[in-house]
């Protein structure tokens, strides 16, 4: 009930400008997969799964560029973990995936309710995912929304301002320490300009913070205000090269959570090997310091990406991570085959236990451990 007053208002407001010439469309469409896996370092090795997300779709067009169109989708998913004979343990979850409205023009749109917001140059490991848990290792690329309104101006000369603001969403979200309080909105925006041969962009964000309880010394308030900066860049010089980098400071002592330091910088570039071969290299350092860049407690992780398409339906990735301060190394490959009606994934990887890659999404639970797993992808 918390966002029904927001969607009946724009539903009200789209019927007034729905009136005189228009043109309507209406679309349904979405994705089924089902998967299977065997994963040596879990109690219940053989895991079964499937997911169902349907996606319906209505639009309002104006003969002057204007349109109101709205999206709705939920994600029903089912999984089973099984040890042969013995033991099995099931669950079935049911939540809106997408629920948002949107009025846009030849050069802005606003949209309301819950959606995906993610931005930034990066693509393995991501200061500036803020707001999403994308998992590149992922074949459906999900991630869940957030509940918030959404401007973006695009200027004619390719700037774009981008601002938001966030309500009602629990967490933490990825890179986050300590959950947001509820009462009190989350807001912020970004601005993104044409820098040379490529852009470069500054974004910011504030948040009421709650308190953690990892903190052994807890301070004398509940809520803290932290202010996130953000500053990103990209360009392409033959390879591409791109920088995220991040400050998230909190206004209250926090002990070595009160402030937070990320940079990363990439590139990438395509080998003339058979039918090309893609290299993406990343390198992040982070820092938790109780005062702005100390850099006492620097951490860091190295990511490789490597992709080769075999031919028109075949295509072979793999992405490696490791964690320089645990001596952890990431593995994951992937082999992808294109039927004429869906896709086929085999995945095998070779990880630790417990994660510690920023990634929050169901994916990262799978990929824990050692093991293979098939999916089956329908896009309807």
């Amino acid at each position: 009930m918390k966002n029904c007053t927001c969607f009946l208002v724009l539903l009200l407001f789209s019927g007034c400008l729905a009136r005189g010439q228009r043109q309507d469309s209406l679309s349904y469409q979405g994705l089924v997969s089902a998967w299977g896996g065997y994963n040596v370092d879990i109690d219940r090795p053989l895991w079964l799964g499937a997911r169902y997300i349907p996606q319906l779709n209505y639009s309002i067009r104006k003969s002057d560029n204007r349109m109101v169109d709205f999206e709705g989708s939920a994600n029903l998913n089912g999984s089973a973990s099984i040890h042969l004979f013995d033991e099995m343990s099931g669950e079935v979850n049911l939540k809106a995936y997408r629920a948002w409205a949107r009025y846009s023009g030849q050069q802005y749109e606003i949209r309301l309710g819950l959606q995906k917001i993610n931005f930034g140059s990066a693509t393995l490991l991501r200061p500036l995912m803020w707001f999403d848990q994308l998992d590149p290792r992922d074949p459906l690329q999900l991630t869940n929304g957030v509940w918030a309104i959404l401007g973006r101006y695009y200027f004619l000369n390719n700037i774009n301002i981008w601002m938001w603001g966030l309500y009602g969403n629990k967490g933490p979200k990825t890179w986050e320490t300590g959950k947001t309080s509820q009462s009190f909105p989350e807001f912020g925006g970004r601005i993104q300009v044409p820098v040379l041969n490529g852009e470069a962009a500054f974004s910011c964000h504030f948040r009421e913070a709650v308190r953690t309880s990892v903190i052994q010394a807890p301070p004398a308030y509940n809520h803290t205000p932290e202010y996130r900066l953000g500053l990103d860049g990209k360009w392409d010089a033959g390879a591409g090269f791109w920088f995220e980098a991040t400050w998230l400071h909190k206004t209250r002592d926090q002990e070595i959570l009160t402030d937070q330091e990320m940079i990363c910088m990439g590139t990438d570039y395509t080998f003339s090997l058979g039918n090309g071969l893609n290299l993406t290299f990343e390198y992040l350092f982070y820092s938790m310091d109780t005062l702005p860049f100390q850099f006492n407690n620097l951490y860091s992780f190295t990511a490789l990406s490597l992709s080769y398409p075999i031919g028109l339906n075949d295509h072979l990735s793999a992405i490696f991570y490791h964690d320089r301060e645990n001596r952890n190394q990431y593995n994951f490959l992937n082999w992808q085959h294109q039927f004429n009606h869906f896709s086929f994934y085999l995945m095998g990887f070779l990880n630790p236990k417990n994660f510690y890659l920023p990634q929050q999404g169901n994916s990262s639970r799978l990929f824990a451990g050692k093991g293979i797993q098939a999916m089956f992808v329908y896009n309807f």
